[in-house]
C-alpha cells in the first residue's frame, strides 16, 4: 500500500479514513488504489472500533425486488442497495437472518415462487445454504450448508455463534433438530435437539441472555439452558414480537405492548397497522421500526398496495411517539428478513 495521505503515517491516515461514514466508501475507492485497498482492509474496521466511529446498519430484504437486499443508515436517513444474492433459488423466502462478526448471513429458507399448476414453491421448499455478506469487500460469499435444510425455523447469535432450531424440511414436516455455527471455523455443530417441534413457524427472541423459542400460536415458550431446552408456560399476547434493550414488545390487535413474563403494559395504539399484513416489527438501536408489508383490497378494490413505509417507534420519550423514516427506495411489499448489521 502506497502513502495515503500526504506527510501523514499510514496508521495515522488510516484512523483519519475510519472516521468517513460508510456510505461514502464508494467514493473513496475511486479517488485512488491505494485509497480503495485501505477501504476494504480489515485494519480500516478495526480502527472504526477505535475512534468509535463504527455504524449500525439496518437489513432489510423483501418480496420485491426478487433477493435484493437494503441497508438503512439512520445518521443519515438514507437506503443502500447491496449486490443482488446469488442464491440459485428464486424468491430465496422463509429464511434465517443474522448479523455477526460484521458480516450479514442468509441462512436456509427455500422458495416464495409457486407454480401456478402444481403449487409447489419452485421444488424447494427448504435448503441448507448460508451466504455471508461482507461489507468489506462488498460481496456475497457462500459458507458451509447447515447439517439439516430447514425453512420457518429460529434463528439467534449467542455469543458471537449462529444457533438454529425447529422449523420445518417439507411443508408437511416439522423439526426439533437444532444446530450452531462457528462463523470464524466456518463449522457447524448439533446441539440438544428441542423440546417439541410444532406444526407452525417459529423465532427465536435472546431475553435476558437466554435463547427463547416461540412458535406462532402456541403459549409455551422454550428455553435454552446449560441442561437443554425446558419449557416455559408464557401469558404473553400473540403478534410480531421484538426486543429493545434486554425488553419484550409484542404488537396484538393495534396496540404494543411492554410484555414482561406474566404481564404486559400497554405502551401505544398502533392501529394504522391492522390493515397491514407481511411487515416487519424489528427492534433497532433504541427504537422500533416497522417496515414494509402489504394493505390487501377492500371492497371491489382487488389491487394490492405493496408498501416501502417505514414507521419508527421512538421508546426513549416519556410518551413514545411514531415518526417516518425514507421510504425503502428498491424494496417493497412483504418483508422476507431484517437484521441489524455494525460496520
Amino acid at each position: 500500500m502506497s502513502v495515503l495521505i500526504e506527510a501523514l503515517p499510514d496508521a495515522v491516515a488510516i484512523r483519519c479514513l475510519a472516521r468517513v461514514p460508510f456510505y461514502l466508501f464508494p467514493k473513496l475507492e475511486v479517488i485512488c488504489k491505494s485509497w480503495r485497498d485501505a477501504v476494504r482492509s480489515t485494519e480500516l474496521y478495526k480502527a472504526r472500533e477505535e475512534v468509535n466511529s463504527s455504524e449500525n446498519l439496518l437489513c432489510v430484504s423483501a418480496f420485491d425486488p426478487e433477493n435484493v437486499w437494503q441497508l438503512y443508515d439512520p445518521n443519515r436517513d438514507i437506503w443502500i442497495t447491496l449486490p443482488i444474492l446469488p442464491s440459485k433459488v428464486r424468491n430465496l423466502a422463509h429464511f434465517g437472518v443474522v448479523s455477526t462478526a460484521g458480516k450479514l448471513f442468509v441462512l436456509g429458507g427455500g422458495s416464495d415462487a409457486v407454480d401456478p399448476l402444481t403449487g409447489d414453491q419452485d421444488g424447494r421448499f427448504a435448503t441448507n445454504e448460508v451466504w455471508a455478506y461482507d461489507p468489506i469487500i462488498r460481496r456475497w460469499a457462500s459458507r458451509t450448508g447447515m447439517i439439516v435444510p430447514r425453512a420457518m425455523f429460529a434463528c439467534c447469535v449467542v455469543n458471537g455463534k449462529i444457533l438454529v432450531a425447529g422449523g420445518f424440511t417439507t411443508c408437511r414436516k416439522s423439526i426439533s433438530k437444532a444446530e450452531i455455527y462457528d462463523p470464524e471455523k466456518d463449522v457447524w455443530a448439533p446441539i440438544p435437539d428441542l423440546h417439541h417441534s410444532h406444526n407452525s413457524a417459529c423465532s427465536a427472541l435472546i431475553i435476558g441472555g437466554e435463547v427463547h423459542v416461540v412458535h406462532k400460536g402456541l403459549t409455551n415458550v422454550q428455553v435454552l439452558t446449560k441442561d437443554g431446552w425446558r419449557v416455559y408456560e408464557h401469558s404473553w399476547v400473540q403478534g410480531p414480537m421484538t426486543v429493545v434493550n434486554g425488553s419484550l414488545y409484542v404488537m396484538s390487535h393495534g396496540v404494543i405492548y411492554k410484555q414482561d413474563r406474566d404481564s404486559r403494559k400497554l405502551v401505544i395504539s398502533a392501529s394504522e397497522f391492522k390493515k397491514r399484513i407481511g411487515f416487519a416489527m424489528i427492534g433497532f438501536q433504541d427504537d422500533i421500526y416497522v417496515i414494509g408489508g402489504v394493505i390487501g383490497p377492500e371492497g371491489w378494490n382487488w389491487d394490492i398496495k405493496r408498501m416501502s413505509d417505514v414507521d419508527v417507534l421512538t421508546l426513549g420519550n416519556e410518551r413514545p411517539v411514531w415518526q417516518k423514516a425514507a421510504l425503502m427506495t428498491k424494496c417493497r411489499g412483504t418483508i422476507l428478513g431484517c437484521a441489524q448489521l455494525r460496520i
